[in-house]
């Protein structure tokens, strides 16, 4: 079954909403969801299969992406496993301790690496794309157990269901590229998989979010973008949330919290959280550049800075923000 990412802002609004709900029958106003308090976060462990030990995440890119933006997602990458202070910045948390919080997953413990990158900028599926034909994309990439295949489309492919409904998916499949339905399939010869796309110009406000003016719910003054694109650190905001989804639930009997159709993972769990004092349409206080104004809460290698989710810490059994 696949794992939907919604729009981060939405989902914390439908979240509040329904806790206003509860109290009395009446719409819910911007001020009362700023004042109500989210309701508990508890994500259970079903003791299903977990990914755990070494792993290489894969890129698919489809359609066309300048070098500036692949360096984003491969620095992202890399910067998972690297667990040395940024020159630049020795005090800043590290994206590494970001990812750390997934060891805290019993049993735990996914060390992703950078794996090999296939093109494809001529489109050999076309321009629009279904789960299914992500899923064959996804087994181009030669995937394996100890693999994580990551497909990103390019901001002019059209993939079902994007910016309407989500703004990305994990999954898995086997080796033929069918997708897996059901937590009981999950075994040898199955793969995790993630899509996720470029929201620049399709739904920036759904999904770029909060590098972009939101396109409903509470208005605030969008981010600077770390990495000066809205779109590819909007997918970086995606892609690391579906990263932890992928080891921490891969096959549906993970951890999670709600129904088995639409649950709320390690990062979902925590949606429109960056730093401290976030709520629904102010993501939170966070360090800024004061060079370039850009809002940040994670160095990488090189120094590149990154802004990533709040995720829930199975030892607090808190939303952790890095800042």
């Amino acid at each position: 079954m696949a794992h939907f990412l919604y729009s981060p802002l939405l989902a914390w609004i439908l979240l509040l909403a329904v806790a206003i709900a509860g109290g009395e029958a009446e719409a819910a106003t911007p001020r009362q969801l700023f004042l109500v308090t989210p309701p508990p976060v508890t994500l259970t462990n079903h003791h299903g299969q977990l990914l755990t030990g070494n792993y290489s995440v894969n890129l698919l890119w489809y359609g066309r992406f300048t070098p500036a933006q692949r360096a984003t997602v491969a620095d992202f990458l890399l910067s998972l496993s690297s667990s040395s202070p940024s020159p630049s910045s020795p005090s800043a948390p590290s994206v590494a301790a970001w990812w750390a919080t997934t060891a805290r997953y019993h049993p735990g413990a996914a060390r992703l690496a950078l794996g090999r990158q296939v093109f494809d900028a001529d489109l050999s599926m076309g321009r629009r794309l279904s789960e299914t034909s992500l899923a064959v994309l996804a087994a181009r990439l030669s995937p394996h157990r100890n693999s994580i295949a990551v497909v990103i489309t390019a901001p002019d492919i059209l993939v079902d269901g994007f910016c309407l409904s989500h703004c990305g998916l994990h999954a898995s499949a086997t080796s033929t590229s069918s997708p897996s339905r059901t937590a009981a399939h999950a075994g040898r010869g199955r793969f995790a998989y993630v899509w996720v796309g470029n929201a620049a110009e399709q739904c920036p406000g759904e999904c770029a979010w909060p590098f972009h003016q939101p396109s409903y719910g509470p208005q605030s003054p969008p981010l600077v973008a770390p990495n000066a694109d809205v779109g590819m650190d909007g997918v970086i905001v995606n892609l690391a949330t579906l990263l932890a989804g992928a080891v921490t639930n891969p096959y549906g009997g993970g951890y999670f919290q709600g129904p088995t159709e639409a649950p709320l993972e390690a990062v979902t769990a925590c949606t429109g959280m960056f730093g401290a004092g976030a709520y629904p349409g102010y993501p939170g206080q966070l360090p800024v550049d004061a060079a370039t104004g850009a809002s940040y809460n994670a160095v990488g290698v090189d120094g590149r800075r990154f802004l990533l989710p709040a995720m829930w810490d199975p030892k607090t059994s808190q939303c952790s923000t890095l800042v």
